[in-house]
Parts: C-alpha cells; structure tokens; sequence
C-alpha cells in the first residue's frame, strides 16, 4: 500500500510512539526501533519546525515526539524542547541519540514519559512553539482525544506563541485501496543489526465515521534464518482540512496559515496534507 509523499500513515502510526498499542508492553524496544526505520525516508518536515522554531524562539514543546526525530535537531539549532511521548521505550532511543549529540544539545532537551491528551507541565504557558507532527493527531482515534490533544498544546503556549499540527488528507483513490488487501509497504535492511526488514499493511476505511483500522505485520530476519514478526494494528480518525481548523478554533487557537504541504503552499485540489499554523491571541 503506498501513502503519498513517503509520509504513510504507517511511518508515524509506527512513528507514532505516542499512540503506539504495544507501548511499555511486550515488543515495545521492537516496534520504537522499527518507527526508526520507517522513517527512513525523509519525510521532508524538519525545515518547517526549524523555521517556526527559529520564528519564535524557544521554549518549544513537541507532543508525540517519538525517538526525538525532530526534537534533537532544534535542539540542535540551538532551542530548549520538551519531547513528550507515552512510550518509555521510544524515548529510551532518544535519550541514547542526546548521548551521541553533546552535552550542549542534550542539556537543551527534555524528555517527558506522558500522554498527550492530559499533559500538564509545571511550566505550561511559557512555550513559544509547540508541534504536533505528522499524523500524530489521526492515531488519537477519537474525535474528543484529538481535541484534547490540540487543548493541551494551546494551554501550554505562551500569549502569542505559535502551534503547529499536520496530517495526511487522503483523497478517494486511497480510500478505494482501503479494503483489507495486504500489500507490501517495503524490503530494508536495519544499519543497526543489518537484518532485512519486510514490511506489510492492511487497512479498511469506515465511511460513516471516518476510522481507519490498520494493520501492519513487519519480518525481521537474517540471511537463512527464521523471520521474527511482529504485529500491531492501529486506530486512526481521518480529519478533513475544516474539521482540524474547527478544533483548532475550539481550543483558543487562531489560524494564521492552512497550507497543503510543508513549504506551506496554500491548501488546494490535491493537496495531500493539511498543515496548520496557528496562534495563542
């Protein structure tokens, strides 16, 4: 099954650490170091938080950071960011990336075990910038948790402080594949245990309300050995371009820019995703 742009559902929905179903369970370590490889291919999403970022300067706050994908490089860039994730075992993986980045970097960051619809931070209301990241918001699988979502990151924003959410909008084309067919997602080999990972996905799409179950089922194996696989299915809730400005303007938030890919390009016939830009007044 392809997703458009590299950007799968299945690469945050894995890379979603936050709403991982496995998360602190049995092959939690497995599924955190699979997200990684999922993401392989460069989503292209950096540049934007790294300009929002540089836009407003720090404290940045990041929900659903995962492995510090994102965190770690606006870090880097020189910014205070709190990583909040529910899974321990993702941010495990990002503590031992701050490891490898320098005390600098490492002291600029803080990892936060914690979920996202019920996140309350001893510092809320300080943060200049916080960012909900590619498809995070679709694996909170309901409407009201997504809201909640969005309303933990406003209340943390400062007075004029900026919030960014994306998701994918998929058109009907891809809502046509979802009819429970297996299809391959990819072929990789792990750089850390140089083990080739096969990846597989199904997923069926409920029209009436908008809920995608999806399955994916990855083989890990080495050359004539046995595969171990490992398997997880997800809850996701699609949300039109209206819907997300509508929770968005539901929690206080005032919508600066709704733009159809990351170089925010304004939303239009075909755009694939929906990325918003929005302001504590």
């Amino acid at each position: 099954m392809r997703w458009p742009s590299n950007e799968r559902p299945a690469g945050r929905f894995a890379t979603n650490a936050e709403e991982r179903s496995t998360a602190g369970g049995p092959g939690s370590d497995a599924f955190a170091r699979l997200y990684d490889l999922d993401l392989a291919e460069d989503p292209g999403d950096l540049d934007l938080y790294l300009a929002l970022a540089s836009r407003t300067g720090g404290p940045v706050l990041e929900l659903g950071a995962g492995t510090g994908r994102l965190a770690i490089p606006i870090a880097e860039a020189g910014h205070s960011v709190t990583a909040v994730d529910r899974d321990p075992a993702a941010l495990e993986r990002a503590r031992a990336r701050l490891a490898t980045a320098g005390t600098a970097v490492a002291r600029r960051v803080s990892l936060v075990e914690a979920d996202m619809t019920t996140l309350r931070l001893p510092n809320a209301g300080d943060y200049k910038f916080g960012f909900i990241a590619l498809n995070s918001l679709l694996l909170l699988g309901q409407r009201d948790r997504q809201v909640a979502a969005l309303r933990v990151l406003a209340s943390h924003l400062a007075r004029g402080g900026v919030a960014a959410v994306d998701v994918w909008i998929p058109d009907a084309e891809d809502l046509g594949r979802f009819d429970g067919r297996l299809s391959l997602e990819y072929a990789r080999a792990d750089p850390l245990t140089g083990r080739v990972v096969t990846k597989l996905s199904s997923a069926r799409h409920d029209a009436a309300s908008g809920i995608v179950e999806l399955t994916v089922i990855y083989d890990e194996a080495a050359p004539g050995e046995a595969p171990a696989r490992w398997l997880r299915t997800d809850r996701l809730r699609l949300v039109g371009a209206d819907d997300l400005v509508g929770m968005a303007e539901s929690v206080g938030l005032r919508v600066e820019t709704l733009a159809g890919d990351h170089a925010l390009t304004p939303l239009g016939v075909g755009s694939e995703r929906a990325v918003l830009v929005a302001v504590r007044p």
